[in-house]
């Protein structure tokens, strides 16, 4: 079996994984490339292997960087199935033709300097028709079920607490008498996180594929996320300007009118203060989280029964056209705006910022990871002046941040997921992470636990052959491993029943005896460690 890596190998975005055996060939995830402008035309290439030959392709979840080049994959001759969970098919729905228009979009507005300059005007990625083609592709999965896309190949999608619907992918791969397990991690989320629940336990695996996004970072403990938020809104509305929050579409929003909500009912928010959400995708994303209510933890469940509309608690308005974002731009003081992208690469907060950065009135707060060499990572590391548009703006606001709200576990969060392997990885590839976080998050693998670690380099490739031949582990007990596997069956059944559950009834009594149920699952977990 062979493993490629083409994508998200020493940088964050870019997730392609390819994986090929005697018989199939197929692929998890196809991301489009962000960051610097090096990055980027990497999504303009030739892909390095041919669509055509992929059987088919899985998806850990909606983000851009991770599903952003489907539909090229698709446009140039893919023709496989797409599995990923149920709300991640959703949300691509959306995601993918706003992609598409962003690009659209962009592309227009260069090629009116090229034309005026003589130059040859280029084209997008794909198109928003691309984009809508590729969904009759996408087939969704219930979360711990187990499938066979191809022969001798079995795949689960677990949960990763990322985003709604985000995916640990679990993988057996059958070569001859032997079989393989890897799993790739995908984008891990904080423990404890509102709305989405935490991220699976998963007890063992031969090979891990593991994100690095903060695998040298600790986040910021700002104690109640809700209080700090509201502190900031407090200040930026005594500086007289407008607060300007780059947020992603999916989650980072959701999260932000959670807590605007929670600070209202605390009757911690000023009534009197406009909020606007400025992207139809956001609104888009906001509709689809709340049809997902049995995918949100407990707390966050309950919570959206008792108030199911955040207008009806928030003074919110939604900035659907293009009309409604640009008359924002009049708005001199007391707003709250947020809008996409959330690393300011590209959509309506350039236009935002473009009218806030300059004014020291005004105040911009980040509320998620900013790749390196990014319009929000330049700002983030106090650039006094930025290009938007082809114009040079002054930064002169306050510029502030909560790390609360990253969708990314933390080094230790990573580090503490890694440890409840039961039987530990015999090879650990670390991706999606900037050099310095998958160095740091390596050495500390590898040193402190003794595991086998790789950093692959883009489009590096490695012939995995059965575990037991390359890894020999002396401290390999399969009597423990086959334990650990019982205990996990079990919860996988009875977490399924619990899928069957939520979907039959949505009353008190069954919740509550559905959270009773879900201790039982841990403790059973729990027994597996014995």
């Amino acid at each position: 079996m062979k493993l490629q890596f083409l994508g998200a190998a020493r940088t964050v975005t870019g997730s392609f994984f390819l994986l090929e055996t005697e018989q199939v060939r197929f692929a998890v995830d196809c991301g489009l490339f962000q960051g610097p402008k090096s990055l980027q035309e990497r999504n303009y290439q030739d892909f390095a292997v041919d669509p055509a030959s992929i059987d088919f392709l899985i998806l850990t979840h909606a983000h851009i960087d991770h599903t952003g080049l489907v539909p090229k994959l698709c446009k140039e001759g893919f023709k496989g199935p797409i599995y990923c969970t149920h709300a991640t098919k959703e949300l691509c729905s959306a995601l993918l033709p706003d992609s598409a228009h962003i690009q659209e979009a962009e592309v227009e507005r260069k090629n009116r300097k090229l034309s005026r300059s003589g130059k040859k005007p280029i084209t997008p990625i794909y198109t928003i028709e691309d984009a809508l083609d590729s969904m009759s592709q996408f087939h969704s999965l219930n979360t711990d079920e187990t499938i066979s896309p191809a022969p001798g190949i079995e795949i689960r999608l677990r949960e990763a607490g990322h985003i709604l619907g985000a995916a640990i992918i679990e993988m057996w791969v059958s070569e001859g008498e032997d079989k393989t397990k890897l799993v790739f991690s995908g984008d891990l989320g904080n423990v404890n996180q509102p709305i989405v629940k935490d991220p699976a336990i998963i007890e063992n695996t031969d090979y891990l594929i593991i994100e690095s996004t903060y695998g040298d970072r600790y986040h910021q403990d700002v104690g109640d996320r809700s209080e700090a938020l509201g502190e900031i809104i407090r200040e930026a509305m005594a500086r007289g300007g407008n607060l300007i929050i780059p947020a992603f579409a999916v989650e980072r929003t959701q999260d932000l009118l959670y807590d605007l909500m929670k600070l209202s009912l605390e009757q911690k928010l000023d009534p009197s203060i406009e909020i606007y959400l400025d992207s139809p995708l956001a609104i888009t994303a906001t509709e689809i989280f709340l049809k997902h209510r049995h995918l949100f933890d407990a707390a966050a469940h309950d919570y959206l029964e008792r108030f199911p509309d955040p207008a009806s608690v928030i003074n919110i308005k939604y900035s659907r056209t293009q009309q409604d974002s640009m008359q924002l731009n009049e708005i001199r003081r007391g707003a709250i705006i947020i809008s996409a992208s959330g690393m300011c690469e590209a959509g309506r907060i350039k236009h935002h910022l473009k009218h806030n950065l300059w004014r020291s009135e005004s105040t911009i707060l980040f509320v998620g990871f900013q790749a390196a060499g990014t319009l929000g990572r330049r700002i983030m590391e106090g650039e006094k002046e930025v290009t938007i548009h082809g114009e040079k703006v002054a930064v002169n606001a306050q510029i502030r941040s909560i790390d609360a709200y990253s969708a990314h576990a933390d080094r230790n969060g990573l580090i503490d997921w890694v440890k409840q392997f039961v039987q530990s990885p015999r090879g650990v590839f670390i991706v999606h992470g900037e050099p310095e976080s998958q160095l740091s998050l390596g050495e500390y693998l590898n040193k402190e636990l003794g595991l086998a670690v790789f950093i692959p380099d883009y489009l590096q490739e490695f012939e995995l052959a059965h575990a037991r031949e390359v890894y020999p582990n002396p401290g390999y007990r399969p009597e423990q491993a086959e334990k650990a596997a019982r205990a996990e069956q079990n919860y996988l059944e009875t977490s399924l029943r619990l899928n069957e559950l939520f979907r039959e009834s949505w009353s008190r009594a069954d919740y509550d005896r559905i959270t009773s149920l879900m201790q039982q699952i841990k403790n059973t977990l729990e027994q597996g460690r014995l």
